[in-house]
């Protein structure tokens, strides 16, 4: 079996929420200008139709209609990775129609309701991955409880690429990095929990570099901020932007249950693009708790203005500081 190229993240990952209309269907229009006016802050890659995309709302044909609507926006500029998972069919499904619509690489969200063994998640997994050729990411939470003999079963498939962690067992991801290591495979590995930022920190000290960023998809300034700042060590405007914009986000993300999504979608509206709302079970924000969001962004571009890096001032020519 050739091994896949392996996916190249350089930037931070953006995961753009699933637009719908009045009417409740999906508005690929708005997707589309979703996804093309965060291009310009560089993300590293694009993860349509996942958590922040709503993949648990979404039928099959919805989610590939995302993944294709995204992959025309990006143009081949990064690597978009598709979201696919759930009951096995309806993964398989969607990693074959994924590969079709030209996604770089599959993101495989747990499978649905059901957990078993070890060597039974490990063969769930190659029966997906064997559905198509894109490389595949695994996602360690809920159902989907990888251990660190999993991955080193997994390691050798040579479609498995990464894998992102959401359960923040610190001490488990230390084990599962040093297991891959020791395989030999050059896996990616990202932190996936909930405003991941936040946690960074911690993840990069186990050896885990990357992160999803759901705030990117809604104030692309201050994740592409907080993203140069981390990879630069500029630990004072790292820590400027934990205290007062990602801290706050955080308390008011942890009231109600799904606002991981729902604050994404309501901060979009708030700045003028309208996602609709989120899909049951989910719920949007009360108007107080929208008012609460709407100064924690205001209070977040003005942090972004007043920490972003001032550009060098441009050479003088040499001509004119002769005269």
């Amino acid at each position: 079996m050739t091994e896949p190229a392996r996916l190249a993240f350089d930037g931070v990952l953006f995961f753009p929420v699933t637009p719908f209309t009045a009417g409740g269907a999906v508005h690929l229009d708005v997707l589309a200008e979703h996804v093309t006016s965060r291009l310009p802050f560089a993300p590293g890659g694009v993860f349509p139709a996942c958590g922040t995309g709503e993949f648990h709302a979404l039928s099959a044909g919805e989610a590939l209609d995302v993944v294709r609507t995204t992959v025309q926006a990006v143009g081949g500029r990064v690597p978009v990775i598709a979201g696919a998972g759930g009951p096995l069919g309806h993964a398989i499904e969607l990693a074959r129609g994924a590969a079709e619509v030209g996604a770089d690489g599959l993101l495989l969200l747990p499978p649905y309701l059901v957990s078993g063994t070890t060597a039974g998640l490990v063969a769930w997994v190659e029966a997906v991955a064997a559905a198509s050729d894109l490389p595949v990411i695994v996602y360690h939470r809920g159902t989907a409880r990888y251990t660190a003999d999993a991955i080193t079963r997994l390691a050798e498939n040579p479609k498995v690429v990464g894998f992102k962690d959401g359960t923040g067992d610190i001490g488990l991801a230390q084990e599962i990095v040093l297991a891959a290591e020791a395989t030999g495979r050059d896996l990616q590995f990202f932190n996936g929990l909930l405003t991941a930022e936040l946690s960074q920190g911690a993840y990069r000290g186990v050896g885990i570099p990357l992160y999803s960023s759901a705030a990117f998809a809604m104030l692309p300034e201050v994740a592409a901020l907080h993203y140069r700042a981390y990879t630069d060590g500029d630990e004072d405007t790292r820590m400027s932007l934990l205290r007062e914009f990602y801290t706050p986000l955080v308390r008011l993300r942890d009231e109600t249950p799904g606002f991981g999504v729902s604050l994404i979608k309501a901060g979009l509206r708030l700045r003028g693009l309208d996602v609709g709302s989120v899909r049951p079970p989910l719920v949007d924000p009360t108007p107080e708790q929208e008012s609460r969001l709407a100064a924690i962004l205001e209070s977040g571009l003005a942090l972004a203005e007043r920490l972003a890096p001032v550009p060098a001032a441009a050479p003088v020519a040499a001509e004119a500081t002769a005269r």
